[in-house]
């Protein structure tokens, strides 16, 4: 882990921020994910921001100093600071009153070791100050260096706060840990797990998202499984294996981790499977009617050209990409990684053909508005489909001639 200086520390905006609400008794420090990034050289896309000062006077602060602030969350001493387009997180230092599961009764503090005490994992709860200096009161900074996932003091007491860790301790293990999992933080997941029933769907297929696309998504969804903590996610069986082939695939084509994608190999079998995941985790309309179509019949072996074409046309080239790279992830045989490239060439080149017949061309050679009109263009598309998509005004006229003759004109 570098010892170098806190890179965004340079930048003028947060500087803006900090030196607005630091000073006259009150101090400011960044905590959290932007510090464990930035020690770890990962890159930062946010960062949050701690304080003594309560909502009303960083509002103040921040106001006076020609920045905007937005009260996002005032119940939980949130404010956000907005400088150049870019929204600042600012919390009041806080304890938990009192916790159900799933939600914290915050009381507003001073006490920076309070704060920390109460985040989730010691490598979350890092501040750093306006200078530069990483202030660590819970021993993250070892933790960190042996990318070990470790819960702030009792972990089954952190797990009873908010459930939501047991998913938030796979997902960062995935995504910053190494080696196995911490043993008394996997144990204490397996003793809360009936906790998982009472988390909103959402929070869950927010989380489950996060989880498929950090960098040891694959291994670590094994452990989660093998400790019985995946079913009852899913709702159903994973298929391990299928995911760690579409996690080699993408590799091995260079490309970008794709949750749904990824989630789709898990856990979707047949439609009723994207049905399922749908209402249990609240996934988004996009995302579900993907995993729709990833329930469809695969593309075993190459296609021909041709019909790769009528396929690109009736699927879409990203249908086509997500059956095939699926289709390659279910199968447990050896996979043509040059036949997949040269497929998912061939979709990133399409260019989907215009149909160039048209309700006009039918009514000029006498059929009216109507059923029947409608057949005659529809019969005519699939003899277009059938020619490999011809172009130009000829070609549409004499497929027009063809499905008039060919229509029932019977009322």
């Amino acid at each position: 882990m570098s010892d170098a200086p806190l890179p965004f520390l340079a930048d003028p905006r947060l500087a803006r921020v900090l030196d607005a609400l630091n000073g006259a008794g009150e101090e400011t420090r960044v905590v959290g994910g932007a510090v464990r990034n930035a020690l770890l050289g990962l890159p930062v896309s946010d960062m949050d921001l701690a304080t003594t000062a309560l909502p009303t006077e960083t509002i103040r602060r921040a106001e006076a100093a020609g920045l905007k602030a937005v009260p996002t969350g005032l119940a939980h001493g949130t404010v956000t600071v907005v400088t150049e387009g870019t929204p600042f997180e600012v919390t009041t230092l806080r304890e938990d009153v009192e916790t159900d599961g799933r939600h914290a009764v915050v009381r507003f503090g001073r006490d920076w070791a309070r704060d920390a005490a109460r985040r989730d994992f010691t490598m979350n709860a890092l501040f750093a100050t306006r200078t530069g200096e990483v202030i660590d009161l819970v021993g993250g900074r070892a933790d960190l260096d042996a990318r070990t996932v470790r819960f702030i003091g009792v972990p089954e007491q952190r797990i009873r706060e908010d459930y939501l860790r047991i998913l938030r301790l796979f997902r960062f293990h995935a995504a910053y840990g190494a080696g196995e999992l911490d043993p008394p933080a996997l144990s204490a997941a397996i003793r809360c797990r009936a906790g998982l029933a009472g988390l909103s769907r959402e929070r869950v297929g927010a989380e489950m998202l996060k989880l498929l696309a950090a960098g040891r998504a694959a291994t670590v969804l094994r452990d989660m499984s093998d400790a019985g903590l995946l079913v009852p996610v899913l709702g159903g069986v994973p298929a391990l294996g299928a995911l760690e082939r579409l996690v080699e695939i993408e590799r091995d084509l260079g490309r970008s981790p794709d949750v749904v994608l990824r989630l789709g190999a898990l856990a979707v079998r047949v439609t009723e499977d994207a049905d399922r995941l749908q209402a249990r985790l609240r996934l988004s309309k996009t995302a579900h009617q993907r995993l729709a179509r990833a329930a469809q019949p695969g593309m075993s072996g190459p296609v021909p050209e041709r019909a790769l074409r009528v396929l690109l046309y009736e699927v879409g080239a990203d249908g086509v990409v997500d059956r095939a790279l699926l289709a390659a992830a279910r199968d447990a045989g050896p996979v043509s990684r040059a036949s997949l490239r040269e497929l998912v060439a061939a979709a990133e080149r399409w260019n989907e053909p215009v149909f160039p017949v048209r309700a006009r061309h039918l009514q000029a050679l006498g059929l009216e508005p109507g059923r029947v009109l409608g057949e005659a263009l529809a019969r005519a598309k699939q003899a277009w489909i059938a020619a490999d998509f011809p172009e130009g005004e000829a070609v549409a006229l004499d497929l027009a001639r063809q499905a008039v003759a060919g229509a029932d004109h019977t009322p």
